[in-house]
C-alpha cells in the first residue's frame, strides 16, 4: 500500500590529497519560516501481490488482468493497475553468476517493491540451543549467497525473550552486508562504532571488512574465529537465562514471545510485498500448546479419570491433556498478525543438527509439532533438518517466481490504521490455486507508528530507489581525488520548505536525512545520516528550505547514490538517486558544472563534527581562494549571468579546447551555449580550476541539461548537470 499524495551519527573521516581547509561559517547559516496547513484529499493505492501455482508447485504464467477480481471488505474494486514480473526473464533460476561476481543490481532496481521477493531469516535464540544455531548459520549463509535472485531482498534479524525482536541487517540486495549479518546474529563488539551508528541497519561492516562472497562458510581467518568464540560465549549466555527460568515460566514466556513476534510481524506491514519469514528454532514444548501426546494420555487417563469421580479433580491438568486455551489464543493472535502482514512462516528445526553428544540436558522435548503448526497456520512448511535448507527453500522459491501485482485505489479511507480484508477470484486453469496478502492497514498518523515500523518504510524506500516526491528533494555528488585511489565524494541535498511545512501545526521541523551508496552489485559502500530540528519562521524558509553538505569515502568504480529525507514529525518523504561514476583518475576528468548558490536562500547545514574523526578535511568547493556553496538543482532566471565553477583533472599545462551546449531534459542536444571561462591557479599539479558565466537566452521556462566538454580525441572528458530556466523575479531587480 501507498499513498499518493497531490540523529544518528556516522563513522571515520577522510583526508583529501595533501590540503587543508575548513568552511567559513559564514557559509552556513539559517533562515525560518511560519507554518502554513492545507487540506487535501489522499489517494491510497493499495497493492495485491498474488502468486499462482500449479497443482506440482509450479508458477503459473500468462493470465491477464481481466483474469482476476479484488474485493474490498467483500466490495469489487476496479483495477487501476496490472504489473507481472518474471523473475526467469531477470535471471533464469540455477545459471545465477558465481558469488565473487555478485549479479547486477540493476535486474530489480526498477521493480515495485511489491512485485520484489522479501525474505527475513529470523534466529530464534531461546528456544535454540547455542550449536544448533552455531551450525545452522551455515546453511542460511550458504543460501543467501547461492540462492537468491537479483531481485530478492534479504533480511537478517533475532529473536530471544531477553532481548525481543532485533534487526541485523534490513532488507537489502547486499549479499555480502547479508553474510555478515548471519556470522555474527547482532553480536557487536564496543569498538564496532560503524555496526552502531548506522541507523537503518543496511551495513553491519566497513567495505573494507566485508566478507569474501565466495568464502566456504564463516569459519576462516583469527577474526572469523574470534568472532565465532565471541558469539557462542553469548549465545550459551542466553541458554542459560532461558532454562534457570524455563520450568516455572514456560508458558507466561512463550506468551511474551508470541507478543514480541506479534509486534514484528506488525511492522513488517510497512515492507511492501509478501514475506517469507524463514524461522530457524528448535521450537518450545509442543505439549504446552496441543496438551500431551497420544501415548502419555493414554498412560494417565486411568488416574485422570479415578480423579475426575472422586474428590480429587484438583489433580486434573487440563492444559496437559488438551493444551493450554490462553496460549492458543496468544498464538492464534500472533498468527493472524502474520496473516495480515502478509507473512509466510517458513519454519526451520534446526534440533535435527545437533549430534547426540551435542543435546544439552534437561531441555524440553521436541518443538517440531510447533513449529508445523505455525508454518502450516500462514502457508508456509516446516523443513525439518537445516542441513536440507537449500533445496526445500528452493521449492519456495519456484513457487514464487511469477508475481502478478493487482493495483486498486481508495480515496475514501479513514486514516485510523483499521485493518481491511482483501479476497482475490481468479480464472484459474485445472488444479491450480492462489496465494494472496490476506488485507491492508489503512494509513496511521505518522506519529503514532513505532520506531521499527518508521526504520522499516525508510529502509523499504531505500531499497526500492523508487522516487517520492511528498518533499521536493534535489541532490548533486561529485568524485574529488583523494589519497591512497579513494575519491572524497560531497554529496549536497537540497530540501525544499514548503513541502517539508505542509501538515506542520508548530514552528518546529524535525528532518531525518539518510544517504547511502551502492555500486553496481547493490553492495552497500558507505552512508551518511543526521537528524536536524530547528524552529522555522518568515516566508523566505518557504521559499527554500534546507540545504545539507554530506559525504561518502569511495574507491573508483560505477555507483547508486540514494538519498532520503524525512519530515520526523509528519513523515512526508523525499527520495532520489543519482548516478555517480568515480573514476581512476589515469585521463582527463571533468566533474560537473558547480553553479554558484545565491546566498539567503537556504538554512544551511554541515554533518556534525562527530560525524567524521577529526582528520584533515578540504571543504572542496573553492574558486579564486573564495568558498562557495553549488547548487543541486540550479534555477536559472532568463537571461540573467549565473556563476559557475568547473574542476578538472589531468588536462595538462596547456588551455584546453572547450566546448557547451543546452540539451532538452531528455539530453537530446537543442543549441550550443556559450560560457566565459577563466582558468585559475590551484598550486595542485593535475588538479584544474575554472570560473565560468552562463546566460541562459533565447530559452523558455523549463527543464534543461548543461552538458560541457573540455580537450578533444582520446584527451577529451565531458560532464552534465540539469538545470530549470525562471522567469525574472522582479523582486530581484
Amino acid at each position: 500500500m501507498k499513498r499518493i499524495a497531490p540523529s544518528a551519527g556516522r563513522r571515520r573521516g577522510a583526508v583529501l590529497a595533501a590540503l587543508v581547509l575548513t568552511v567559513p561559517v559564514g557559509v552556513f547559516a539559517s533562515v525560518p519560516a511560519p507554518p502554513r496547513i492545507e487540506e487535501r484529499t489522499e489517494v491510497v493505492a493499495v497493492e495485491v501481490p498474488v502468486n499462482v501455482v500449479d497443482r506440482d508447485g509450479q508458477a503459473v504464467r500468462g493470465l491477464r488482468a481481466e483474469d482476476f477480481q479484488v474485493f474490498d471488505e467483500g466490495k469489487p474494486q476496479p483495477l487501476t493497475g496490472f504489473e507481472v514480473i518474471d523473475l526467469a526473464t531477470l535471471a533464469p533460476h540455477g545459471s545465477a553468476p558465481a558469488p565473487a561476481a555478485a549479479a547486477p543490481a540493476a535486474a530489480g532496481e526498477r521493480l515495485p517493491p511489491a512485485l520484489r521477493r522479501h525474505l527475513l531469516l529470523l534466529f530464534d535464540l531461546s528456544y535454540s540451543s547455542p550449536i544448533s544455531i552455531l551450525k545452522a548459520r551455515l546453511a542460511a549463509r550458504d543460501f543467501v549467497l547461492h540462492d537468491l535472485q537479483p531481485s530478492d531482498l534479504a533480511a537478517i534479524a533475532t529473536v530471544s525473550l531477553e532481548h525481543g525482536f532485533q534487526l541485523v541487517v534490513t532488507f537489502t540486495p547486499d549479499r555480502a552486508q547479508l553474510a555478515r549479518g548471519i556470522d555474527t546474529l547482532g553480536l557487536k563488539q564496543r569498538s564496532d562504532a560503524f555496526a552502531r551508528n548506522d541507523p537503518l541497519q543496511f551495513m553491519v561492516t566497513p567495505p573494507e571488512q566485508q566478507v569474501e562472497l565466495g568464502a566456504p562458510s564463516a569459519q576462516v581467518g583469527e577474526r572469523a574465529e574470534q568472532v565465532q568464540e565471541a558469539l557462542q560465549d553469548y549465545l550459551a549466555s542466553l541458554s542459560v537465562l532461558t532454562e534457570r527460568e524455563q520450568r516455572n515460566y514456560d508458558s507466561s514466556r512463550i506468551k511474551n514471545m508470541a507478543r514480541t513476534l506479534s509486534g514484528m510481524a506488525r511492522a513488517l506491514s510497512a515492507v511492501g510485498g509478501r514475506k517469507q519469514v524463514v524461522l530457524f528454532s528448535e521450537g518450545f514444548d509442543s505439549r504446552l500448546l496441543l496438551g500431551r501426546g497420544e501415548s502419555e494420555v493414554a498412560e494417565r487417563r486411568q488416574d485422570a479419570s479415578d480423579a475426575v469421580f472422586s474428590e480429587d479433580q484438583w489433580k486434573v491438568d487440563s492444559d496437559q491433556r488438551y493444551g493450554n486455551t490462553e496460549l492458543q489464543t496468544a498464538l492464534a493472535r500472533m498468527l493472524e498478525e502474520f496473516r495480515r502482514a502478509d507473512c509466510v512462516i517458513q519454519a526451520v528445526d534446526v534440533g535435527g543438527l545437533r549430534a547426540g553428544a551435542d543435546q544439552t540436558p534437561g531441555r524440553r522435548g521436541p518443538g517440531q509439532d510447533a513449529l508445523f503448526y505455525m508454518a502450516n497456520e500462514t502457508g508456509g512448511g516446516l523443513v525439518r533438518d537445516a542441513n536440507q535448507l537449500r533445496p526445500e527453500l528452493d521449492r519456495m522459491l519456484r513457487r514464487t517466481m511469477v508475481t502478478y501485482l493487482l493495483t486498486f485505489q481508495r480515496s475514501d479511507l479513514v486514516p485510523d490504521g483499521a485493518y481491511h480484508r482483501l479476497q482475490v477470484k481468479a480464472k484459474l486453469p485445472a488444479g491450480a490455486r492462489l496465494a494472496h496478502r490476506a488485507g491492508y492497514y489503512a494509513p496511521r498518523p505518522y506519529a503514532e507508528l513505532p520506531a521499527l515500523e518508521r526504520e522499516l518504510l525508510a529502509s523499504d524506500s531505500i531499497s526500492a530507489g523508487a522516487p517520492r516526491h511528498d518533499l521536493d528533494v534535489n541532490v548533486l555528488a561529485a568524485a574529488f581525488r583523494a589519497g591512497g585511489g579513494r575519491a572524497y565524494v560531497p554529496v549536497i541535498v537540497e530540501v525544499g520548505g514548503a513541502g517539508l511545512l505542509e501538515g506542520q501545526t508548530g514552528n518546529r521541523v524535525a528532518v531525518e536525512l539518510y544517504g547511502y551508496v551502492s555500486d553496481e552489485h547493490g553492495e552497500m559502500r558507505d552512508y551518511f545520516s543526521q537528524e536536524v530540528g530547528f524552529n522555522a519562521r518568515g516566508d523566505a524558509f518557504r521559499q527554500g528550505g534546507v540545504k545539507y553538505y554530506g559525504h561518502l569515502d569511495l574507491g573508483p568504480g560505477r555507483y547508486l547514490v540514494r538519498v532520503l529525507v524525512r519530515n520526523a514529525l509528519t513523515g512526508r518523504t523525499g527520495m532520489q538517486t543519482q548516478r555517480l561514476v568515480v573514476p581512476e583518475y589515469s585521463g582527463p576528468v571533468l566533474l560537473p558544472p558547480f553553479f554558484v548558490e545565491p546566498p539567503g536562500r537556504w538554512l544551511m547545514v554541515r554533518e556534525s563534527s562527530g560525524q567524521v574523526q577529526q582528520q584533515s578535511v578540504v571543504y572542496p568547493f573553492v574558486v579564486k581562494g573564495d568558498p562557495y556553496v553549488p547548487e543541486a538543482r540550479p534555477r536559472l532566471e532568463l537571461g540573467k549571468q549565473a556563476p559557475l565553477c568547473l574542476v578538472a583533472y589531468n588536462l595538462g599545462s596547456e588551455t584546453p579546447k572547450m566546448t557547451a551546449e543546452v540539451c532538452d531534459a531528455a539530453g537530446k542536444p537543442l543549441r550550443g551555449a556559450k560560457l566565459a571561462v577563466e582558468r585559475t591557479a590551484t598550486a595542485i599539479s593535475g588538479y584544474d580550476h575554472f570560473a565560468a558565466t552562463f546566460t541562459p537566452e533565447g530559452l523558455q521556462p523549463g527543464e534543461y541539461r548543461l552538458r560541457v566538454s573540455i580537450g578533444d580525441g582520446a584527451n577529451r572528458a565531458t560532464s552534465e548537470i540539469p538545470f530549470e530556466v525562471v522567469e525574472p523575479d522582479p523582486e530581484r531587480r
